[in-house]
């Protein structure tokens, strides 16, 4: 079931990154914005998107990023032969991630 579960959110990952990439390759040629002052700041009321019932694609591709890791780590946290360094090293990286202190326990909310 896990198994699945992993495969289907790879699946959905490839799947969201291809645009993605097309994208940034195209951004790459744009020149790089202007910055604004404080003065000068246009008016962006138009963009308010407080309603919004789904988040952007872009969030809902890193949730399903960080959902595959944690679910990664989570075996690793279970599996008593996975080296404990090899472990604090992973949630340390997925912490840098995420923006905030990773353990075993706090993997559950994925």
């Amino acid at each position: 079931m896990l198994r699945r579960a992993l495969l289907a959110s790879f699946t959905l990952l490839f799947c969201a990154a291809l645009p993605a990439q097309s994208a940034t390759a195209q951004a790459d040629v744009s020149p790089p914005p202007v910055a604004a002052t404080d003065t000068a700041k246009p008016d962006r009321s138009f963009r308010d998107t407080t309603g919004y019932r789904y988040p952007a694609l872009a969030r809902t591709r890193s949730d399903l990023q960080n959902l595959a890791y944690a679910l990664q780590l989570r075996d690793y946290c279970a599996d008593e032969r996975v080296p404990d360094d090899f472990v604090k090293a992973q949630l340390e990286s997925f912490s840098r991630i995420t923006g905030r202190a990773e353990t075993c326990r706090t993997l559950l909310a994925y």
